[in-house]
């Protein structure tokens, strides 16, 4: 009862800072997502459990001056109905109105609807944006969020140090991996690509990391050239091992921050390797035409990275790292069936402990 009553002193503190906002927000979008629209995140990055007390891996809080929702799944349902408060009304996804669509319809017009851009993904904002249009409501980009600001125990960042996934297990080299993304820009006439999920830095780089429980990822982004290539990471993490590493690749090392410095430096054509404007000597592929399109994934890149770039110059298709990512090779092959073997071994000693448990009492 105490930690309900907490959540809902937040839900009024919240409120307050949605009322004092400039301009004052009508409603507030709290996703479940990370900054790399990562479906398991952080304890830091848990910001709609937080404000709603719902611990499920999927869901979306709304939360407007007078009303406090919570969209979820069929698998949620039970479980939403258990850790909701009096305060919170449980949205089930395909029985109601999606998010957009319900303020759409329940908000006034010219509403302004609070976003942090950095926990929306592309494609979700746009499809905001085209629901909001009928009644002319605004996404509102944040310049930082509220959650964080009622979030007064929130967990600080624990700088768990990367690993270097050896090309032993890993099957495939860095600049293997690089050189075929480069002819993949290339052939689609792009000058760079940013890469925001954090699966697919792991696998580009042949990194990995403890940042998310039971996930072996890094809290990164990778922007990637048709000269230069970099990491973007917090640098507390970096050991002299992978120091040494990324720079024997060819790969520079920056901070995890400036990777939003660097997307506009890049749209601009004054970030080092880049070619895009023509602001360099100007990359050419093989038919001499000049690359100049920013490819992003609009599933997993960030409103706030793509506000960055002008619309002219981004190709917004598939990451062309999920096919390579998962068709395995020859080398992943093997070391998944060693895993299976070692998952098998262990369910069957749990299985053998529990049936002697039992037997016993």
């Amino acid at each position: 009862m105490a930690a309900a009553a907490a959540r809902d002193e937040n839900l009024d503190a919240l409120r307050a800072l949605m009322a004092a906002h400039s301009p004052p927000l009508y409603a507030l979008v709290v996703p479940s997502e990370d900054a790399h629209q990562s479906e398991y995140v952080s304890e830091r990055d848990k910001r709609r459990e937080f404000i709603s007390g719902f611990t499920g891996s999927a869901g979306l809080a709304l939360i407007t001056m007078k009303e406090a929702l919570l969209w979820t799944d069929g698998r949620y349902f039970l479980q939403a109905t258990q850790q909701l408060s009096a305060c919170w009304k449980l949205m089930r996804i395909g029985e109601d109105l999606p998010v957009e669509m319900w303020i759409a319809e329940n908000l006034s017009d010219d509403a302004v609807i609070g976003i942090n851009p950095w926990c929306v993904s592309v494609d979700a904002a746009q499809r905001y944006e085209q629901a909001f249009s009928k009644k002319h409501q605004t996404l509102f980009q944040l310049s930082s969020d509220l959650v964080d600001e009622v979030w007064k125990d929130r967990p600080p960042v624990k700088p768990l140090p990367v690993i270097v996934h050896p090309v032993e297990f890993a099957g495939r080299s860095v600049s293997q991996k690089i050189t075929e993304l480069r002819e993949k820009l290339l052939r689609e006439k792009a000058a760079a690509i940013i890469l925001t999920a954090l699966d697919e830095v792991a696998w580009l780089y042949n990194i990995r990391g403890s940042d998310v429980d039971y996930s072996p990822v890094v809290h990164s982004y990778a922007i990637v050239t048709l000269r230069d290539a970099f990491f973007y990471v917090d640098k507390r993490k970096v050991t002299a091992e992978v120091e040494k590493y990324m720079a024997e690749n060819g790969i520079d090392i920056k901070e995890y921050d400036m990777v939003a410095t660097d997307a506009s430096l890049l749209a601009s054509g004054k970030l080092k390797g880049s070619a895009v404007g023509g602001s360099l000597d100007g990359d050419k592929d093989i038919n001499g035409t000049s690359n100049s399109k920013i490819w992003i994934d609009s599933g997993s890149c960030c409103l706030a990275l793509y506000s960055k770039l002008s619309s002219h110059q981004v190709l917004m298709l598939q990451s062309p790292i999920a096919l390579p990512k998962a068709v395995k090779n020859p080398t992943e092959l093997d070391g998944l069936r060693k895993a299976h073997i070692r998952d098998g071994a262990a369910v069957v000693q749990y299985l053998a402990w529990l049936d002697n448990q039992v037997s016993i009492d």
